[in-house]
């Protein structure tokens, strides 16, 4: 007596698997695009050594608080260290970039 195969049923999941993750794939895509409103570029001076770094967010505030982290994420050492640099106001602060 031959068994029966369950392909049909397999494909039908490949498939729905397939269309979940592309749906999925462009509601990430497009709701990180509709995010940036807003792009600046700041430079933050810590412990005698200055970097420069873009951010973007909704606002220019959110932008800033971006850069400021990414800026202040090459410097500080510790998450003591992180808040401190954080909290130092930033020698240049540039938005609306193009």
């Amino acid at each position: 007596m031959p068994r029966k195969t369950v392909r049909p049923n397999k494909r039908a999941r490949v498939w729905a698997l397939i269309i979940v993750l592309a749906v999925f794939g462009a509601v990430l895509i497009i709701g990180s695009v509709s995010v940036v409103q807003a792009e600046c570029e700041l430079c933050v001076t810590y412990r005698g050594r200055t970097e420069c770094r873009r951010g973007s967010g909704k606002s220019d505030d959110d932008a800033k608080q971006a850069a400021q982290r990414a800026a202040c994420a090459v410097m500080a050492g510790g998450m003591n260290e992180s808040i401190a640099c954080q909290n130092t106001p930033p020698s240049t602060a540039r938005c609306g970039l193009d």
